[in-house]
């Protein structure tokens, strides 16, 4: 485990801040997508007019008739509108500068299909329902540390992500709104993704990186099997061992960098929760040797890297 360069170290911290602004100035925007108009009444009634305020799908919502008050309201609107779509516009610009002095100076390692998947589903509106485990929230570990580990630790041609079964109604809500199906969403990062025949939580695209989607073993009133949507092709979830601890520990984020320089949030677990899941994964006699191996080995790098550079995050993620 290696410190990254200062200059390095400088540019992360600069891009993250120019990151989180952007991410403050989406959330902003959100909040003023769609418009307002005002309505005309009938011939019978022209001087009925109605303001109106329309949402990014088309859907319609009267504020009342044409008054001082509506007026200054549309007003209103309009102003924080301009004013949060500049703020938005700028930013966006200040990021990708930021992504090409990211690649310029070899600040990320990530795989730019891991980023590119993560900034799809912020984008959206997917990302509160999934935590990255597994391997590669090593990547966000070692981000806030400012560490890069080594190679073996990290080595892996897949992403886990863990979703939020108890979350699965209003999941299905935010899916329908931006697409029919999961493997629709991750198609349009890169259309060669398939669901696997054999392991249908699993989608590979060409070059052989996979997703596999996870969920903790059915509880109370928890479906299964289950399938993410109504589309035949979708992932079909499958159960993991002792997944509950993973999803009911404490959050953590950080922002993650491709080698491309590309940036994308990372949402994952308390890292001394996941040391101790690795721990009692590398114990499990029915695991694959190899993999165990590595299990123990992550654990110990994430201990030693929470102990070093991580000191805050030392309280918490009990099991």
């Amino acid at each position: 485990m290696l410190e990254i360069r200062p200059n390095v170290a400088r540019q992360y911290i600069d891009a993250v801040s120019v990151f989180e602004a952007w991410e403050d100035a989406e959330r902003e925007a959100s909040q003023v997508r769609g418009g307002m108009y005002w309505h005309k009444g009938a011939p019978s009634a022209p001087e009925a007019v109605y303001l109106v305020r329309t949402s990014p799908k088309g859907a319609e919502k009267s504020l009342g008739p044409k008054t001082p008050e509506t007026e200054r309201t549309y007003a209103r609107f309009l102003e924080r509108k301009q004013l949060a779509q500049d703020r938005l516009t700028a930013l966006a610009e200040k990021r990708k500068e930021h992504e090409r002095m990211n690649r310029a100076l070899r600040v990320g390692r990530v795989d730019p299909i891991v980023v590119k998947v993560l900034d799809r589903m912020t984008s959206s509106g997917l990302s509160d329902f999934f935590r990255v485990v597994g391997t590669h929230a090593l990547y966000a570990y070692e981000a806030a540390a400012g560490v890069v580990v080594d190679d073996d630790a990290v080595a892996t041609r897949d992403i886990d992500l863990l979703w939020d079964v108890r979350k699965r109604l209003h999941f299905a809500t935010a899916l329908a709104r931006v697409d029919s199906s999961m493997i629709g969403l991750l198609r349009k990062v890169d259309k060669s993704f398939r669901i696997k025949d054999l392991d249908k939580y699993t989608a590979v695209n060409q070059d052989g990186f996979e997703v596999d989607i996870l969920r903790r073993e059915q509880q109370g009133e928890d479906p299964h099997p289950i399938r993410m949507s109504d589309d035949e092709d979708d992932f079909w979830v499958t159960q993991a061992r002792k997944a509950h601890v993973l999803m009911d520990a404490p959050p953590f984020s950080a922002v993650v960098v491709a080698s491309s320089g590309a940036m994308a949030r990372m949402n994952t677990l308390h890292p001394l929760s996941f040391a101790r899941f690795k721990r009692w994964m590398s114990g499990q006699g029915d695991r694959d040797p190899l993999k165990r191996r590595r299990d123990a080995l992550q654990a110990e790098v994430v201990e030693a890297m929470v102990a070093q550079y991580l000191p805050q995050w030392q309280a918490g993620g009990a099991d």
